[in-house]
């Protein structure tokens, strides 16, 4: 990381990756070229699980090289008295696997239901029966993980190395 000034702990990237909106999944096609995907995504311990089909680019690329890299962006707050951005992000490295375990599957999906939609759980056994065999569930094992930010604490000073308020 370039910015050593702007780096958060492990803890403090795990959870911009627990309370993202969405994260952006980073591959490789099979043509080598880049290719990236916004993903929800809920995390157990250390591994990052992700919903899609069972077809499409992220597949291929997914099946052609299971190395990935996943940005997560926390909070933001755009400065109104100067030219910045207050920002919060982790960046995730691993290896990608597809779940292929029923139970895995039902648990990975819970998890994902539960961060995303906790309003909706009634509907989730239901939901299950009906999408299950057409829905594909993704790991990640996250091998590399940082953090990090650029705040202002209330006196407008950036908050450097891993300062809390």
């Amino acid at each position: 990381m370039r910015r050593k000034d702007r780096e958060m702990p492990k803890d403090f990237a795990l959870a911009v990756a627990d309370k993202c909106e969405w994260a952006t999944l980073g591959m490789v096609t099979p043509q080598g070229a880049p290719y990236c995907v916004p993903i929800t995504i809920a995390r157990d311990g250390e591994v990052i699980y992700f919903h899609s089909a069972h077809e499409g680019l992220k597949i291929d690329c997914l099946r052609g090289q299971s190395q990935v890299c996943l940005a997560c962006v926390g909070d933001t707050k755009r400065a109104t008295n100067r030219f910045t951005t207050e920002f919060e992000s982790a960046l995730i490295q691993g290896v990608a696997e597809e779940v292929t375990e029923d139970q895995e599957k039902i648990h990975a999906l819970r998890l994902i239901c539960q961060r995303h939609t906790p309003a909706n759980m009634a509907e989730f056994d239901e939901a299950i029966r009906r999408s299950l065999p057409r829905t594909a569930i993704w790991r990640i094992e996250i091998r590399q993980i940082t953090g990090k930010r650029k705040k202002f604490d209330a006196q407008g000073q950036e908050m450097k190395f891993g300062r809390m308020e």
